[in-house]
């Protein structure tokens, strides 16, 4: 027996909810179901951001947020003109969650709690009537005359509008392509760097503020780099991995990292401000006085690294250490054998070819009446709220592309 829906929309994740909800509210006389093929849905809302719910960043001007999407940029530049990190505040608030900002520009429920995003979105569906049916594996979709088919491990449907907000599930991606859409090969973003190095060995937790770059190529970012058992990690780091995700997976993540420690301060500047303090401080031990703003084991550990003994005092460090030392503080090369994931908020550079969507209503350009939202797309951000912000903004202009057809 098939069961009719006017919108089906298959991923019960962030896009999918946001999207339901916002087609319910601007069209309640709409019947419309969520297919979700686990036994729980939002699942990776609830373990976004340490269970906390990155929901988006304070970043307000559509043409500046733009440039966190390694993949997206040009694309989201109109969208985020209609739907933006503000207005994203002021539809939770609408819906009785409250937001703030931390200092690094993240947004959060005032709650500190996922819970709070995944009580909204279920008390909403349920007040709207939207059907959220689970346990429901994708097999087949099939375009009809003026309808879409789509076949479950459970259950036929049949809908006139349909939306796909599965994110990174390959299986859907593959009957995308046998309706007739490109998809880009997927890559693995957002990831740290597998790094076995006596510099680092027991340096676990240590953090600074650091430039990196891959060697031999145009890759480059900045920010706090922390030191793990595995190697490193950090937003600086995360960054680096996401824009080059795709050039990093060609190098079947082999290559050599440059590690400036003392973020933008060039070899020159950094080897004028040792050779002053050599001169002012030449009876203090070298291990006592640092003229940056470091970690003192990190310091203990490029000292050593660079032939330098803990009792050496500066009046004692020839020309060549000094030279060393400047070099292991601006330009340490780390060899990076291998990633790992970071935490569970895994993220893929690929999917849905961005050339085959209209950004203006999010609907394909290859079928009428087949719209997507979210990570199903080529679309990806650092950390930070990016992510999630692509879905609420996706979901809102498929929500009203639907109810103003």
């Amino acid at each position: 027996m098939m069961v009719n829906y006017d919108v089906l929309i298959v991923g019960g994740g962030a896009a999918g909810f946001f999207t339901a909800i916002n087609v319910a509210e601007n069209n309640s006389k709409l019947k419309i179901a969520i297919l979700e093929r686990g036994k729980e849905m939002l699942t990776k809302v609830k373990i976004s951001g340490g269970g906390r719910c990155n929901v988006t960043h304070a970043c307000f001007v559509p043409n500046e947020l733009v440039k966190f999407y390694p993949r997206g940029e040009k694309e989201l530049k109109g969208p985020f003109h209609q739907f933006c990190s503000g207005d994203t505040i002021e539809w939770f608030e609408k819906h009785g969650v409250e937001l703030k900002i931390e200092d690094d520009g993240r947004m959060f429920p005032v709650s500190d709690s996922s819970q709070t995003i995944i009580d909204c979105f279920v008390s909403a569906t349920k007040k709207l009537g939207i059907e959220v049916l689970t346990g429901q594996s994708v097999q087949s979709i099939f375009k009809g005359d003026g309808y879409w088919k789509v076949e479950t491990n459970q259950q036929s449907y049949k809908c006139g509008k349909l939306v796909m907000t599965t994110g990174s599930n390959p299986k859907i991606w593959e009957l995308m392509q046998t309706l007739g859409h490109s998809v880009v090969q997927p890559v693995p973003s957002l990831f740290t760097f597998n790094i076995k190095d006596a510099r680092i060995k027991n340096l676990m937790g240590v953090s600074a503020l650091a430039s990196v770059k891959v060697k031999d190529s145009k890759l480059k970012a900045s920010g706090p780099l922390l030191i793990t058992h595995w190697g490193m990690s950090g937003p600086g780091i995360l960054r680096l991995s996401a824009w080059g995700a795709r050039e990093l997976a060609a190098k079947n993540y082999h290559f050599t990292l440059q590690v400036n420690w003392l973020h933008e301060m060039d070899f020159e500047s950094a080897m004028e401000t040792l050779k002053e303090l050599k001169e002012e401080h030449a009876k203090k031990l070298v291990l006592k006085f640092c003229p940056f703003e470091f970690p003192k084991r990190l310091w203990e550990s490029l000292l050593m690294a660079s032939g330098i003994a803990v009792e050496t005092k500066w009046a004692d460090v020839s020309k060549k250490q000094l030279s060393d030392l400047t070099n292991q503080l601006t330009n340490g090369q780390f060899q990076v054998n291998g990633k790992s994931t970071f935490k569970e908020e895994f993220v893929t550079a690929g999917g849905i070819d961005l050339k085959e969507i209209n950004f203006k209503t999010m609907e394909s350009k290859v079928h009428e009446n087949l719209y997507f939202a979210g990570e199903i797309l080529n679309i990806d951000a650092i950390t930070g709220g990016f992510n999630f912000q692509n879905a609420w903004t996706g979901g809102f202009l498929v929500a009203k592309a639907i109810t103003e057809a």
